[in-house]
């Protein structure tokens, strides 16, 4: 273990940022967190309680030097941020060389936060880190080339690892998860969209949990240079997650299943949702990820089961929205 002693998180107002840059604030290590909105950081440093060791810097991504006047006396980079999935051909690979440019003029160990694309149809029960990365879409493809150019020979001062994510759900998830915003409208007493096959069980992993195993991989020194996956906490349908979720709000309000048809009318509106269609595989053929390597080098998988972590994640989302009133 190597302690921590400075961070920099990249994209801290997203989904994975916020949660990450909240578990390195409970540790007490001194925590910058960047990017473009002031407004949108400050609100993250309120939520934590403006603690002291959790600093601002903003900026743009993709200007490495930005990144590198804000990371100075940092141990570990946080690669958080992201682009939406209609950029992600075009802007991904830019977003991630910009970031790594900056880690490898600091000589910064980088954690770099992904998902299960590159895996292609699962070829295996329990997804280990030697599944074949055989991606049959194209932000699949994109994402393995992002892999790439992260294990890149370029780079011989930053080290890096990349950590896989599954679904996921929690108080800071947003629009960019599938379920953050449906949790959100629930939240809110609206009606909700579903993206995907109610029936089928997938593999979701809550944000807090998968934020304190990232957290323990970044202080192993041994751990860089290598993929991780970072389990859920089991499977769940979209039917029992609606289900406890309208428990917790006190919600009737109906929430509807978006396939393929649904998102490519929405697509027409909004082209973010059309570029989801692609990925519905993932809701019909769910992978499932093996926490197999996780247990074995770095300890007990964290787990929070579906009940209490929805519960809790619709109170935040509650309690946040009275308190911007």
């Amino acid at each position: 273990m190597v302690p921590l002693k400075k961070a920099i998180v990249v994209g801290a107002t997203g989904g994975t940022g916020a949660a990450i840059t909240e578990e390195l604030a409970k540790r007490g290590i001194r925590t910058v967190i960047f990017g473009r909105s002031a407004g949108k950081l400050e609100q993250l440093r309120a939520r934590l309680g403006n603690p002291e060791h959790v600093t601002i810097a903003t900026g743009d991504a993709f200007r490495p030097h930005e990144i590198v006047k804000a990371a100075e006396g940092a141990d570990v980079l946080f690669h958080c941020a992201n682009v939406p999935y209609h950029e992600m051909e075009s802007k991904l690979i830019p977003l991630g060389e910009s970031v790594m440019e900056a880690a490898e003029q600091l000589g910064l160990r980088v954690v770099a936060v992904d998902g299960i694309y590159p895996y292609g149809r699962r070829q295996m029960d329990r997804v280990t880190e030697e599944h074949p990365k055989q991606p049959h879409t194209r932000k699949g493809k994109t994402r393995l080339a992002f892999e790439k150019m992260l294990f890149g020979s370029k780079w011989s001062r930053a080290k890096v690892m990349i950590v896989r994510l599954p679904d996921y759900y929690g108080p800071t998830a947003n629009e960019a998860s599938y379920l953050g915003s449906t949790l959100e409208a629930i939240a809110a007493g609206k009606m909700a969209f579903f993206i995907g096959n109610m029936n089928v069980p997938r593999e979701y992993v809550y944000l807090p949990d998968a934020a304190f195993m990232i957290a323990e991989l970044a202080a192993n020194e041994d751990a860089f240079g290598e993929n991780w996956n970072i389990p859920g906490g089991g499977v769940i349908s979209g039917r029992e997650i609606v289900r406890i979720a309208k428990k917790a709000s006190g919600s009737a309000k109906p929430v509807i299943p978006l396939g393929r048809v649904g998102l490519s009318l929405l697509g027409v509106a909004v082209p973010v949702m059309k570029e989801v269609v692609e990925m519905l595989y993932l809701t019909e053929e769910p992978l499932l990820l093996s926490g197999e390597k996780y247990e074995r080098r770095i300890g007990p998988v964290r787990t929070t089961s579906f009940e209490e972590g929805i519960a809790d994640t619709i109170r935040m989302l509650q309690q946040r929205k009275k308190s911007e009133l």
